[in-house]
């Protein structure tokens, strides 16, 4: 392991905040709207995740759906945007909760001087609002966003671009992630990655990562670790254990 954690990178949706139940609301109303033979329950939701990205996941449930219409890119994008503005109506309008210890860490590293990076496929005006109704808006040095690169996680693109644009070497950086094209897209760029996984990324494969917690802990409500340091006891995630999470990475 070389010198010391430079930036924390982190997912946005499942990650910091359990956010997908309010974009699964918005997806099926604005299907609603358009007249659109859609309808996402929580099973449907769950297998269209591993599509990242909302208009790449609305073009793989029209293709799905036999009496769907066959809409343009550019008509997908058009029901996209509307979409954007119903989550953003009903994140205004009920709010969201960071995940427990999500907070903490946050203002540890800002304190630590540690970079924070924001690197989701989540359209940049959804990642503007989230960071506002959360309190965030300014503590993270950089927010790649939506189509900030051509392509979408697995791939390690968004990671890549973000290691540049902090002059990163990837031990440099711990990556938080919820999902497996999550940790993949980390993995591909070289970085050592914890995984918390959110309530649709539970049952995915991570025997990759670094580290798996159900969530980072709190003082009094430590969390169990299932893989990584301190396997098998309960810890509250803090720059020092990401530091352990380094060492594992190096090993």
């Amino acid at each position: 392991m070389v010198g010391k954690l430079k930036a924390l990178l982190w997912d946005l949706d499942g990650t910091l905040a359990e956010t997908e139940e309010l974009h699964r609301e918005a997806f099926n109303r604005a299907f609603d709207y358009f007249g659109l033979p859609l309808y996402w329950d929580q099973e449907t939701y769950a297998r269209l995740l591993w599509t990242t990205g909302g208009k790449e996941r609305l073009k793989r449930a029209l293709e799905e759906t036999p009496r769907a219409p066959g809409l343009s890119w550019e008509e997908i994008a058009e029901v996209h945007r509307y979409k954007t503005e119903l989550y953003l109506k009903l994140l205004r309008e009920e709010g969201v909760t960071l995940r427990p210890g999500v907070r903490r860490v946050l203002l540890e590293a800002q304190e630590a001087g540690v970079a924070l990076a924001l690197c989701t496929t989540t359209s940049p005006e959804n990642a503007e609002a989230f960071l506002e109704g959360t309190g965030l808006s300014g503590w993270f040095s950089l927010v790649l966003a939506g189509d900030a690169v051509e392509r979408k996680k697995p791939d390690p693109g968004i990671y890549l671009l973000a290691q540049k644009r902090l002059g990163l070497a990837p031990e440099e950086g711990v990556v938080v992630e919820d999902s497996l094209n999550g940790l993949l897209s980390a993995l591909g760029a070289g970085f050592p990655v914890l995984i918390t996984p959110s309530l649709y990324t539970l049952d995915q494969d991570y025997r990759e990562a670094h580290a798996l917690l159900p969530h980072l802990g709190e003082p009094g409500n430590p969390a169990p670790v299932l893989q990584g340091p301190r396997a098998g006891g309960r810890v509250v995630v803090d720059l020092s254990y990401l530091e352990e999470v380094r060492g594992w990475w190096s090993t």
